[in-house]
C-alpha cells in the first residue's frame, strides 16, 4: 500500500519530524486521515524499537 491523500507514513518519531503538525493538518480533513509509525514511504514495514515510548513520545514534548 502506498501514501495517499488520507494516508502518511513515518518510519519513526524523531525530534525533528513535527508530529503535533502533522496530526493538526490532517485534523482540518472531514474525511479523516491515518498516520502510520513504522512503515516506510514505500509501505514497508519496519516496526519500531519500544512501543510504548513510541506512543507516549508526543506526550512527553508537551508536558
Amino acid at each position: 500500500m502506498t501514501e495517499t491523500n488520507r494516508i502518511e507514513y513515518k518510519r519513526e518519531l524523531t525530534s525533528e519530524l513535527d508530529i503535533e503538525k502533522e496530526v493538526v493538518a490532517f485534523l482540518n480533513y472531514k474525511e479523516g486521515r491515518y498516520i502510520y509509525i513504522g512503515i516506510d514511504k514505500d509501505g514497508s514495514t519496519v516496526g519500531v524499537s519500544d512501543v510504548d515510548d513510541c506512543m507516549l513520545k508526543p506526550c512527553k514534548r508537551l508536558c
